[in-house]
């Protein structure tokens, strides 16, 4: 990783770590507090198949530290080797100059004909993978953990509409803050300059 920081410094390029989420009908319930003596209901019905998939990624400017957050959604659907492809060439018009590294885990659509033709394609595009079962490395699961896990905890959306706005505006939250999308790549224990990475 300390190679592909110095690879992006000195070609102002950039470092992403991209994952997918999926963001249930069914909320993550977690504790919370009410008046002594009254339990706190979370009432929703039960579409367990209806979600919002999004493909996301955390975006390192590993020469000045900056970080940007791209997020792709797909209401009702799922993130397959077309989708990934898409995202990719997103990538690379977000970023039109630099070396782009690319960490995400060993999805079978990431590793799809179609990406590889868009990989073939941009040799200043460089993809990583992550070892197998190694979620805790990827600076992406704690943008996920804030929005899926704290800001939309015990949800009571009823409307995958809604549910699609909800999500989009709570992660747009996020990547306006410096702050804690620094934090995630800190909670990754990942390095966030040359420096720091030496």
């Amino acid at each position: 990783m300390a190679g592909a920081f110095k690879k992006s410094a000195d070609s102002g390029g950039v470092i992403l770590m991209a994952d997918e989420v999926g963001f249930m009908m069914s909320p993550s319930v977690r504790k919370t507090w009410s008046p002594c003596g009254q339990t706190p209901v979370v009432a929703y019905r039960n579409r367990r198949q209806k979600k919002v998939s999004v493909l996301g990624a955390v975006a390192l400017h590993a020469a000045s530290g900056m970080i940007d957050l791209l997020c792709d959604f797909y209401p009702d659907s799922y993130v397959r080797g077309e989708q990934a492809a898409s995202f990719l060439h997103r990538v690379l018009a977000e970023y039109p100059a630099g070396s782009i590294d690319l960490v995400w885990d060993n999805l079978q659509a990431h590793k799809s004909p179609i990406v590889k033709e868009v990989l073939a394609e941009h040799p200043r595009l460089a993809l990583h993978y992550l070892p197998p079962y190694a979620p805790d490395l990827n600076a992406q699961e704690g943008v996920w953990c804030l929005a899926k896990h704290y800001r939309m905890a015990n949800h009571t959306i009823d409307d995958l509409e809604m549910l699609h706005t909800e999500a989009r505006r709570h992660l747009e939250e996020i990547g306006s803050n410096q702050r804690l999308l620094r934090s995630c790549f800190l909670g990754a224990g990942l390095a966030l300059s040359p420096v720091s990475a030496q």
